[in-house]
């Protein structure tokens, strides 16, 4: 065992007192011993039980004859830094849970490995820990939360409509009191936000990769049903210990084209985009943007969940949740079956799903698109990609035409936004938001809310360096590359130059010449920054959104 090289032999005798200054005995000491990998934190409403899934985790291994030791990470809630300089630190939370794992697990040989995630980047950075890592492992997460309910319609909300609201509000749509009453309504119970939003995207991924049990994507937070999951989970991960099967077994090229596939069917958040580019270059393989934009045109997408629909995570659940998502798409050929999961092989879990629905899963013959709900776009204004959810853009937006409204910060364009500067057919560029520039490639919810709420979600577009929530819907067009802070041609742009979207063509671009681009660029500057700390190590190591905003390697 693994774990031998802090107990086994004469001179592991230090080590064993301070195993035996834990309360570990003898018998014990010969069983394998299992990282728990939580990451509660009482800040957090998507992580604030999970001491009660480690709890059911650490009996499954129990039971299992391992020996659980439990270490928390941390975990940012991306909601409550949304629009204001949290956000920065938001996707750099990703290598920075990534690097303490790596760290923690290294300089404790433990024998396998349960990870216990539920929010953004936390789920992504216990992946590329796991790919380092390399040892016999599985997932559980928290689940999502159930929908809120809103004090306007009676009808059922997640986070994404509390943040139009706040839109609504600054135009004089919706009075404080009723923006006050949503606000103790939208969240009501703990658990990952109740949407398709980036926590339960990278859920149902992770459970599509095969790395967590059937379920673990879409049971919600609040059901039994989730405590016995946990507690088969770390009965699960000593089985896959003995076995040997570890996440490079599992983590295969063909797996991540099973979760880019599933991506693009259920429509995910665009982070995803980030995320599945990094866990596969964690993973040793080569997915690129062109290569997810192929799956996206080829791949029909049959769910469409909240904010692009009044459906919920917890409806698909009731459904038959990603496994019956997969058997839909297997009827196509699109999944490979074959591929090897924490429970058997995908098609073991297929045999066991449910057939479409038709309602909230649809079938292959009547699909919500032909195509899936993320679009790759390319053209003089960004050369090496931008990404758009068009599972949630409206049909008139498809395509659009329409002069720039410029702004340099996130901050800048909130406040022109709710100051009425921008108005129908304006297409807001928010730039040096990237990776680099930001740094820290914020969210942009607030702007993208605040079109919605103001009734301008039908006329007006945005793109940004910068990336969104899975919360936004609209004609939102992020990870626009090269970013502005390394001289991409977002920051030439000036207000007033027309910017042309085509998401069905997949194009994007700004009708200035070359020659004039080529004018402006001589006489650019970026931004000077003054960065400290993380943030500063973080600006100087990322790649660009392109590239799933890794470290270099």
């Amino acid at each position: 065992m693994r774990s031998d090289l802090i107990k086994e032999g004469p001179s592991r005798a230090p080590h064993r007192s301070l195993l035996r200054a834990l309360g570990i005995d003898d018998l014990e000491m010969k069983r394998p011993f299992v990282a728990v990998v939580n990451s509660k934190s009482d800040y957090i409403p998507g992580h604030m039980h999970l001491d009660k899934i480690a709890e059911q985790v650490k009996a499954g291994i129990r039971n299992a004859g391992g020996v659980p030791f439990e270490f928390n990470t941390i975990g940012v809630c991306d909601g409550i830094a949304m629009n204001h300089k949290g956000m920065k630190y938001s996707l750099c939370s990703r290598e920075l849970i990534a690097d303490s794992i790596e760290v923690m697990l290294t300089a404790h040989p433990l024998d396998a490995i349960v990870f216990i995630p539920n929010c953004d980047k936390i789920v992504p950075g216990m992946l590329l820990a796991a790919c380092r890592l390399n040892l016999p492992c599985i997932f559980i997460s928290g689940g999502p939360m159930l929908p809120g309910k809103s004090a306007v319609t009676g009808g059922r909300i997640g986070l994404s409509e509390q943040f139009e609201y706040v839109g609504a509000n600054a135009v004089g749509k919706m009075s404080d009191q009723i923006l006050e009453s949503c606000a103790y309504t939208a969240c009501p119970t703990c658990g990952s936000c109740s949407g398709m939003y980036t926590a339960n995207s990278m859920n149902c991924l992770t459970e599509t990769i095969g790395m967590s049990l059937p379920g673990s994507g879409t049971i919600p937070a609040v059901m039994s049903a989730r405590l016995r999951l946990a507690k088969e989970a770390g009965e699960r991960v000593m089985d896959l210990l003995k076995a040997d099967i570890k996440p490079s077994d599992i983590i295969t090229e063909k797996a991540i084209e099973n979760a880019m596939r599933t991506d693009m069917a259920i429509g995910c958040s665009t982070n995803t985009i980030l995320h599945l580019t990094a866990i596969a270059h964690a993973a040793g393989h080569d997915i690129d943007l062109a290569r997810l934009d192929a799956y996206g045109r080829k791949t029909p997408q049959i769910c469409k969940l909240n904010p692009a629909s009044s459906v919920f995570i917890t409806d698909l659940n009731d459904v038959g949740g990603i496994p019956a998502v997969m058997k839909e798409l297997a009827k196509g050929g699109m999944i490979n079956t074959d591929c090897l999961t924490v429970s058997g092989t995908v098609q073991d879990r297929l045999d066991a799903a449910p057939d479409a629905d038709g309602e909230i899963i649809h079938t292959l013959e009547a699909p919500f698109s032909a195509d899936g709900g993320i679009a790759v776009l390319t053209g003089n204004l960004a050369e090496d990609g931008a990404v758009v959810k068009k599972g949630a853009v409206a049909p008139e937006m498809m395509q659009h035409k329409g002069p720039a409204k410029c702004y340099n910060s996130e901050e800048e364009a909130i406040a022109a936004i709710t100051g009425g500067k921008v108005v129908a057919g304006d297409v807001v560029v928010i730039r040096y938001e990237g990776p680099k520039g930001g740094p820290g490639m914020r969210e942009m919810l607030s702007p993208t809310s605040a079109i919605i709420g103001m009734g301008l979600g039908s006329s007006v577009a945005l793109l940004t360096d910068g990336r969104f929530s899975g919360a936004t819907r609209g004609a939102s067009i992020g990870h626009v590359s090269p970013e502005a802070a390394m001289g991409g041609t977002i920051a030439l742009i000036q207000d007033g130059d027309m910017i042309e979207i085509d998401i069905p063509a997949r194009v994007l671009r700004v009708d200035v010449s070359d020659a004039e681009l080529e004018r402006r660029k001589a006489t650019w500057q970026p931004p000077e920054q003054h960065l400290t700390g993380y943030l500063k190590r973080y600006a100087q190591h990322v790649t660009s959104g392109a590239k799933g905003a890794v470290f270099e390697d």
